[in-house]
C-alpha cells in the first residue's frame, strides 16, 4: 500500500523534480541564472506560454490538440495594435472608431474567441480530426495577419499598451501577474465546477460521457474557444513587450504550449492532467531556453534539446500509462 503511494507521488512529483535539477543544473554551470533580474526575466517570458498552455491544457485533457494558437496569437495581437494604432474606419458612412488600449485588447480577445470557436464547430460540426481542423486555422490566421498588417509591423504603440508587457506592478512585472490570474482562474474552472469535471470525462472516456448525459458538443466549443482566447491575451502581451506587431510573431509557439502540457503531466490520450503541471513544464522550458542562452548555445541546438525534452515526456507518459 505504501508502496504504491509513495510511486503514486513520484509520478506526481516528476515535473517539479525536473524543474529543480534543471535550476540546479544551471545554476552550477552559469553564475548569471541565480540573479533576480534573470530570474524576472525568465517569469515574463513564460508568463506568455503559460497563458496559451493553459487553453491547450483544456484541450488535450479531452484528447484534442490545437496546432493554430501561435498564429491565432500574431493575428490577435496585430487586430490589438491596429485598434489602438489606427482605429477602425466605416468610410460609407464616414465614421471614424476609436480605441483605447482597453478597447485594443477586448477587440483581440474577441477575435481570439471567435478563430477559437471556428475550431470548435469544424471539429464537431463535420467531425473532422481536430490535428487537422487546427492545422488549417493554423494556415488561415498567419495568413490573415499577412493581409491585415501587409507584412508590415505595427509599431509605436504607446505607453499604455507598454506598461502591460514591459511594467511592473508591486514589485511583479505586470505580464506575472496576468499569468498568474489566468493560472488562479482555470484552475479554480478545471477543479470546482461541472464544466470542468465535464472536460475530464469527455478526455477519459468520450462515449461514456455522452451516455451521461453530457452536451459533447457543446464543451468542445468552449473549450476551444476559451484557447483561442487565451492565445489573444498571449497575444497582447507580446505585442506590448515589443510595443509593436510582428506579422511572424508566434512561430512554433504551439510547440512550445504542447510541450509545456506534456512535461506537466498531462496524457495526450485525455483525461490525465492538470493546469498546475502545465504551469511547471511551462516553467521547464522556460528555464531551458533561458540556461541555453546563458551558456552560449547554439540556437540549433536550442531546438534539439526542446525536442528530446518532449520526446522524454512523452515515453515518461506512456510508460506511467502502463504501469497504472
Amino acid at each position: 500500500m505504501n508502496l504504491t503511494f509513495n510511486n503514486q507521488l513520484l509520478r506526481k512529483s516528476q515535473s517539479l523534480i525536473a524543474l529543480f535539477l534543471l535550476c540546479l543544473l544551471i545554476a552550477l554551470l552559469s553564475d548569471k541564472f541565480l540573479t533576480t533580474s534573470n530570474l524576472w526575466n525568465v517569469l515574463r517570458q513564460i508568463s506568455v506560454n503559460v497563458c496559451i498552455a493553459v487553453g491547450m491544457t483544456l484541450v488535450v485533457l479531452m484528447a484534442g490538440i490545437d496546432l493554430s494558437v501561435g498564429s491565432v496569437l500574431a493575428f490577435s495581437g496585430a487586430i490589438c495594435a491596429g485598434l489602438i494604432k489606427f482605429g477602425f474606419a466605416f468610410e460609407s458612412l464616414d465614421l471614424f472608431v476609436g480605441f483605447t488600449v482597453l478597447g485594443g485588447i477586448l477587440g483581440a480577445m474577441l477575435v481570439g474567441l471567435l478563430l477559437g470557436l471556428f475550431n470548435g464547430w469544424v471539429i464537431t460540426r463535420f467531425v473532422v480530426p481536430p490535428f487537422v481542423a487546427t492545422l488549417a486555422m493554423l494556415t488561415i490566421a498567419r495568413g490573415l495577419t499577412m493581409l491585415y498588417t501587409k507584412g508590415i509591423p505595427i509599431s509605436n504603440l504607446g505607453p499604455g499598451l507598454e506598461f502591460i508587457g514591459s511594467g511592473w506592478l508591486l514589485g511583479i512585472p505586470v505580464p506575472v501577474w496576468i499569468s498568474l490570474i489566468v493560472v488562479l482562474v482555470f484552475v479554480f474552472i478545471s477543479r470546482k465546477t461541472a464544466f470542468g469535471r465535464y472536460i475530464y470525462a469527455i478526455g477519459g472516456n468520450e462515449k461514456a460521457a455522452f451516455l451521461s448525459g453530457i452536451n459533447i458538443n457543446r464543451i468542445k466549443l468552449a473549450v476551444y474557444g476559451l484557447a483561442g482566447m487565451l492565445a489573444a491575451i498571449g497575444g497582447v502581451l507580446v505585442t506590448a513587450r515589443l510595443n509593436s506587431a510582428q506579422p511572424n510573431a508566434g512561430m512554433t509557439y504551439e510547440l512550445d504550449a504542447i510541450a509545456a502540457v506534456v512535461i506537466g503531466g498531462t496524457s495526450l490520450s485525455g483525461g490525465v492532467g492538470s493546469v498546475t503541471g502545465t504551469v511547471i513544464g511551462a516553467a521547464i522550458i522556460g528555464v531551458l531556453n533561458n540556461g541555453l542562452v546563458l551558456l552560449n548555445v547554439s540556437p540549433f541546438w536550442q531546438q534539439v534539446a526542446k525536442g528530446v525534452v518532449i520526446l522524454l515526456a512523452v515515453i515518461i507518459d506512456k510508460m506511467n500509462r502502463k504501469e497504472a
